[in-house]
């Protein structure tokens, strides 16, 4: 029988789901190189490729088969073909901006493992959806508020979650969609650079968050009594501003965030929180003309910086650090364990860090491929992420069970069934 590739789910899978890929039909211990194509939505195009030699009977289960040496990854790597994916332009991360629409993941098999691919010998296609049937998209334009809100299906309340991305802006809502297929109503908040919102980071008011917490606070398809935040780098400090400042929030999860106030002036009422000073000349630049700016900022803890410290033990809330011990942006575990720090001498919980070595600064939802450097807004030039690409895929998946874990046991007083830690 001719070649042919075996895909479980067959047609179509979310996201943040594994994917069980084989190929059968190959001869006894027949090699092979195994490529995956995936084209986001400018059209660039991502790659991914694996040697393996298939079983004694032709058959090859990426879950049994361990790949060779040679191509993008070795080892038994299931999804290897997916996290291993890189772009084919220098410093492209991949980001999903239409969320009601799939990634068409491409599928090829060829003979043999020479640096030049040999015969084709089977294809396939997959789609790699981020919106559950019966998941609700809904368009916020509520007073200021510039937001989309994702419902699960089925009746309400659900436990609500306001999510916030970092100094990309925009609105980004791949990991809000993601989250609110596993029964959360999830707002993704835009904050700068999108429709009528400031265009620039000079300075944030909180007033802004409050009315979206309001919003979640109030609307019917939202379990009270209180919600959930999350945010990741610059969202990462917004969230806990939000959480030190304002009522109504229960559990705070941040990923790979700051403790001090960063890159803008913060406002609520007539306190003004100045952002943690930075020193250029600290930006190492390399021969490749990626910057490392992991020693850029200054710290909270000494001089007039002190004043970007957020006053998080204000907060009436539980806290979640997810932190990337290799994140090159900025000093994430020492942000963590200042924030544990203040909150213990202030008599507050002691906070959960969940620390992962080799994870670098853009943890996303599971089978995102890691970025290792890109371009930043703020620095304009293209910065390194850190990060080790296999031991980055397992800090997705693993701080996704995390994030799910934390906002079910707070905002619905249920433990769910994932709380391993790695």
């Amino acid at each position: 029988m001719a070649p042919s590739i075996r895909l479980s789910p067959a047609a179509r899978s979310l996201f943040d789901q594994p994917l069980a890929i084989a190929v059968q039909g190959l001869g006894p211990r027949q090699q092979v190189t195994l490529r995956t194509s995936l084209r986001d939505e400018t059209r660039e195009l991502f790659q991914a490729s694996a040697r393996y030699q298939a079983g004694d009977d032709g058959e090859l289960d990426l879950a049994r088969c361990p790949a060779l040496p040679g191509g993008s990854f070795s080892g038994l790597e299931p999804m290897g073909l997916l996290w291993a994916l890189q772009p084919e332009k220098p410093f492209w991360r991949l980001v999903k901006r239409d969320v009601q629409s799939p990634f068409l993941l491409q599928l090829e098999v060829f003979e043999g493992h020479g640096e030049r691919h040999g015969r084709l010998l089977a294809q396939a296609q997959h789609e790699r959806a981020f919106l559950r049937d019966g998941v609700r998209r809904i368009p916020v334009r509520e007073g200021r508020i510039r937001a989309t809100l994702f419902l699960p299906p089925g009746d309400g309340p659900f436990p609500g979650i306001i999510d916030l991305y970092g100094t990309g802006g925009g609105l980004p809502e791949y990991r809000a969609c993601l989250l609110a297929n596993h029964g959360f109503a999830v707002l993704a908040l835009a904050f700068y650079s999108y429709e009528d919102l400031p265009k620039e980071m000079k300075e944030f008011h909180l007033e802004y968050f409050e009315e979206a917490v309001n919003y979640m606070l109030h609307h019917t398809q939202v379990k009270g009594p209180g919600i959930g935040l999350l945010g990741h780098s610059k969202g990462g400090d917004l969230c806990v501003s939000m959480a030190s400042f304002l009522k109504g929030i229960t559990a705070t999860a941040l990923i790979n965030a700051s403790v001090a106030n960063v890159g803008a002036v913060l406002r609520y009422k007539d306190i003004t929180i100045p952002p943690l000073g930075m020193n250029p000349k600290r930006v190492k630049v390399g021969k490749s003309g990626i910057a490392d700016i992991i020693d850029a900022l200054n710290s909270p803890l000494e001089g007039p910086d002190q004043q970007s410290f957020i006053p998080l033990e204000k907060a009436e809330c539980c806290f979640l650090f997810i932190v990337g011990q290799d994140d090159h942006n900025w000093k994430s575990e020492f942000f963590a364990v200042e924030g544990s720090k203040r909150l213990q001498a202030h008599g507050k919980e002691k906070p959960e860090i969940v620390c992962y070595p080799g994870a670098g600064h853009y943890i996303e939802p599971p089978f995102f491929p890691m970025c290792a450097a890109s371009m930043h807004l703020l620095f304009g030039k293209p910065v390194m992420w850190g990060g080790e690409p296999k031991a980055h895929c397992e800090a997705q998946i693993d701080a996704w069970q995390q994030i799910q874990a934390f906002f079910c046991k707070h905002l619905t007083g249920e433990l769910s069934e994932t709380s391993s830690k790695l």
